[in-house]
């Protein structure tokens, strides 16, 4: 019996009407408590039954990308935990890996509240968040911290970055009142502070919230911020980028283009949608708005399709040699499987996790395993793409 669904949720998201930002804070700032009590032999014992309850160890499900080690490919996506406040809890849910961030260069606020909405009749979000975040230097500052309580040691060669348990992915944005004419510099900086600490890094050039950051996907500007970027990673550490799904076949053309000539580690697949055709909800809960009036990005089911037939382009145009994180729209494990079939390496959640809650991850990697078990696949890795 799934408790979340059955009780928890109707509970928060019908009955109690529970603002979903203030929900999202409260979750962090428990999970943040208990990552402090985690020198307490008893939390970690609870913490190792949750992490048995809500994971799934198979063999086949591993794989190994960029020098890391997946225990499987279902990750948490950026935009939950913008400050690493739960990096070293993630894998307590059965996540095989988890995305910290956006985080900006400058510590901001992010946009007017309410700026997080449910679209239920859709299985949905709307977000205007605006990369509300501590900053760089805050969480390079989290890191150290943590390192010295022997949790997560600095990965400052890929040698290193191979020990590293559990992946973590750190994703790069621009600060609001940086002009975007020195938005290199911007991601730059932020780089630096953060490169011995994440084991991969995403250039997030596709929130629909920062004014003028998609612009930013055009092939010339964006060519300016993985130069600088990888005149300073020196191809120590992976760096991605993650495109918009609203983009047109000759611009995603334009970008693997671009990551084979900067020899990008990958491309994820894909952010919010500022589409809004198709929607069941037309009136805005909360602000009484029509939704095509609202600004942000969508996410969920809305853009589940879009997001896999961008990933089933980027396999095509790579043949397959470039690898691509799928995120858009999971929600089970065919979701999982039609994206991988598609030609993602690996996928991400996160508006499905929070409507299907806790158990969902365990549901996936088990329906998975079924899917390899049904193909005849010996591992995760053989299905990508496999829908060729």
């Amino acid at each position: 019996m799934d408790i979340y669904k059955l009780g928890l949720r109707p509970l928060l998201f019908s009955i109690l009407k529970a603002d979903p930002e203030w929900l999202h804070n409260r979750t962090l700032q428990v999970l943040e408590t208990v990552d402090r009590a985690r020198s307490n032999s008893a939390a970690n014992s609870i913490l190792s039954q949750i992490q048995q309850s809500l994971g799934l160890q198979d063999s086949r499900l591993e794989q190994s990308l960029w020098g890391l080690n997946f225990q499987n490919p279902v990750g948490l996506a950026a935009g939950f935990d913008k400050n690493g406040v739960a990096a070293d809890l993630w894998a307590t849910f059965g996540f095989g890996f988890a995305e910290l961030g956006t985080v900006t260069r400058q510590g901001q606020p992010g946009n007017p509240q309410p700026r997080l909405f449910r679209l239920p009749a859709d299985s949905a979000a709307l977000n205007r968040m605006g990369f509300n975040n501590q900053g760089a230097a805050a969480m390079a500052a989290r890191f150290e911290a943590r390192s010295k309580r022997g949790r997560r040691k600095v990965t400052h060669t890929p040698e290193l970055a191979i020990d590293a348990p559990f992946p973590l992915g750190i994703n790069l944005g621009k600060s609001k009142v940086t002009p975007l004419e020195e938005a290199p510099t911007d991601y730059l900086e932020s780089f630096k502070l953060l490169k011995n600490w994440g084991d991969y890094f995403v250039v997030n050039v596709s929130s629909p919230n920062t004014p003028g950051l998609r612009s930013l996907q055009d092939a010339e500007k964006l060519s300016t911020i993985l130069d600088v970027l990888q005149q300073e990673n020196c191809g120590i550490k992976p760096i991605l980028v993650k495109i918009a799904p609203d983009l047109e076949w000759e611009e995603i053309g334009s970008i693997i283009e671009l990551a084979k000539t900067y020899q990008l580690a990958g491309i994820i697949a894909t952010n919010t949608t500022i589409r809004r055709d198709g929607l069941q909800t037309q009136i805005l809960r909360e602000t009484g708005k029509l939704i095509t009036e609202e600004a942000g990005g969508i996410s969920g089911k809305p853009v589940r399709e879009r997001s896999t037939e961008v990933i089933r382009f980027i396999w095509k145009e790579t043949q397959g040699k470039l690898p691509i994180v799928g995120v858009g729209g999971i929600f089970t494990a065919d979701d999982a499987w039609e994206k991988i079939a598609a030609g993602a390496s690996l996928i991400q959640v996160y508006t499905g996790w929070f409507y299907e809650g806790p158990w969902m991850v365990r549901r996936i990697l088990a329906g998975l395993a079924n899917k390899l078990a049904e193909n005849g696949f010996n591992s995760i890795s053989e299905a990508v793409g496999k829908e060729f």
